[in-house]
């Protein structure tokens, strides 16, 4: 320590910076750390971003290729369902597999997912839902067996954002795909459909 001839204290060997000089340095390397740190966490993030993309594509992007254009045309060609309703043993043998539609359920309703067999049928990433109740699976985001049960499921424990979830994602299949009929709750009767019926509602979801 040092007079500095007016009355005032500093330390020798600090360059004049003092101790405020000294704290202003260490906050600021601090800063940088941190600053440091939140880019090396964004780069990490986005890397594994990069990461799980590539590996979907290199999972089922393979797959887009002369096969599944084969298999679309193969849906294509196939005539609309009638309208009908399903038990859930009924719905499971159309899992693209089996037979050639591929159905699934969402909230009660049956849907003719065959045209995007490149998603929903055996070898696609949502093939698990094929010919099964989609509803848990999509409110929860789980592509998990899990998320699929042998049994009715009445969905009575979901929370309301996944009830939610689940009735948007029936209007967008509404909106993309055929409506075939209801999946019927254990002991229910299926509906008897006319012609009309039929021709009317295939002619609305065009």
């Amino acid at each position: 320590m040092a007079d500095d001839g007016d009355g005032q204290l500093r330390t020798e060997g600090s360059d004049g910076l003092g101790v405020a000089g000294v704290e202003e340095e260490t906050v600021a390397a601090g800063e940088g750390g941190v600053a440091g740190g939140e880019m090396l966490l964004s780069l990490g993030l986005l890397a594994l971003a990069l990461l799980a993309a590539y590996g979907l594509y290199v999972r089922w992007g393979r797959r887009s290729g002369p096969g599944a254009a084969a298999q679309q045309n193969q849906a294509a060609a196939l005539p609309r369902m009638k309208r009908r309703d399903f038990t859930l043993e009924q719905l499971r043998e159309f899992d693209g597999a089996r037979k050639p539609h591929i159905l699934l359920a969402v909230n009660g309703k049956v849907f003719d997912v065959t045209n995007g067999s490149k998603f929903y049928g055996p070898e696609g990433p949502y093939g698990i839902f094929a010919g099964r109740d989609a509803s848990r699976g999509l409110a929860t985001f789980c592509l998990d067996k899990d998320a699929l049960r042998d049994e009715y499921d009445d969905l009575s424990d979901l929370n309301a954002v996944q009830m939610e979830s689940v009735r948007e994602w029936e209007m967008q299949f509404k909106e993309k795909y055929d409506y075939v009929g209801r999946l019927l709750k254990p002991g229910e009767e299926p509906s008897e459909y006319t012609d009309e019926e039929d021709t009317k509602d295939h002619t609305k979801q065009d």
